[in-house]
């Protein structure tokens, strides 16, 4: 799944493309990729990931989507944790809150500025046409093969920082964002006896922290995926958020990190930050630092990976 420094790449390459183009046209090929849309007259109870469209509701969606992104004027692309999105200047209605092209990647999405001319991405879901003042006209493709990531226009509210999208009003500012607050982090990680690794997870706490980020993260801090929060010191806390920020502004770097074709940038490009990795995947290899094999165990269904000499549990 795409965490924080893949949505990152996607947005520093979208950026110098897309901002300030206008939406001349658009296509939905898949309606479910618009699981998180809500048409005029819905409702938000009617867009959300576990969303199951039926044909006629797929329809509906598709053509108010395009109806309504058609004619927009796309701004600099913004995003925090693992959402994405395009505020928007609608200048055919003022009326209502401003909006943003939302875009989350799921499992697999990709977002793929292609020439107008360039042979179909597999699993292109939607499509839009973009001109550009400087750049001329492109075409923007949402892929997705597997289905878990969306495309939406969604209403602006205000948040932590400024305006964000009302679907990720629900999580907290990640660590690469100027309005992160360490010290409120520090002290609710410390408040908690849940697992580390668990609450480094928790999008209310911190988002886009996923899997890869926060076995890396506590490998370099040398932590116990399980240990409770409440058994870290204080600097201890603090090293671990110095350390997660360190291997994101690594996997910046080199790119985010692709196991398969499913994470590219935006120019259909692999990122190489795999061959980094010291903990996440490695099960039975040596470990970087000792030598002792790195060891595998499930925490509420989800895989960490860590070495059992370097990151001993503290209760």
């Amino acid at each position: 799944m795409p965490e924080l420094p893949e949505v990152e790449v996607v947005r520093a390459g979208l950026a110098p493309a897309v901002t300030g183009a206008q939406v001349v046209g658009a296509e939905v090929l898949d309606p479910r990729a618009l699981k998180r849309h809500v048409p005029v007259g819905g409702s938000a109870s009617d867009g959300g990931h576990g969303v199951t469209l039926s044909p006629e509701e797929g329809a509906r969606r598709a053509a108010d989507f395009e109806r309504r992104v058609a004619g927009l004027r796309l701004l600099a692309p913004k995003r925090r944790g693992k959402f994405l999105w395009l505020p928007v200047n609608d200048t055919l209605d003022t009326s209502g809150p401003p909006q943003a092209l939302l875009a989350h990647l799921g499992m697999s999405g990709q977002m793929l500025l292609r020439a107008l001319d360039a042979p179909n991405d597999r699993f292109v879901r939607i499509r839009l046409w973009i001109e550009h003042p400087e750049h001329g006209e492109l075409r923007l493709d949402f892929a997705d093969q597997r289905l878990f990531g969306s495309l939406a226009l969604d209403d602006l509210v205000p948040g932590t920082g400024g305006k964000i999208p009302s679907q990720a009003t629900h999580i907290a500012p990640d660590p690469l964002e100027p309005v992160f607050d360490d010290a409120s982090f520090v002290a609710a990680l410390r408040a908690r006896k849940t697992g580390v690794k668990k609450l480094l997870l928790d999008q209310a706490l911190i988002s886009g922290v996923g899997n890869i980020y926060a076995d890396e993260a506590l490998w370099r801090a040398r932590i116990h995926p399980e240990t409770a929060g409440s058994a870290l010191s204080d600097r201890k806390a603090v090293q671990l958020l110095a350390e997660l920020r360190a291997v994101f502004t690594k996997a910046l770097a080199e790119g985010g990190t692709s196991f398969d074709e499913q994470y590219v940038n935006v120019n259909g490009q692999a990122g190489y930050f795999a061959h980094s990795l010291n903990a996440y995947g490695r099960t039975g290899e040596p470990c970087p630092r000792c030598g002792n094999p790195i060891r595998r165990l499930v925490i509420v269904g989800r895989s960490a990976h860590f070495c059992a000499r370097c990151q001993r549990r503290r209760v």
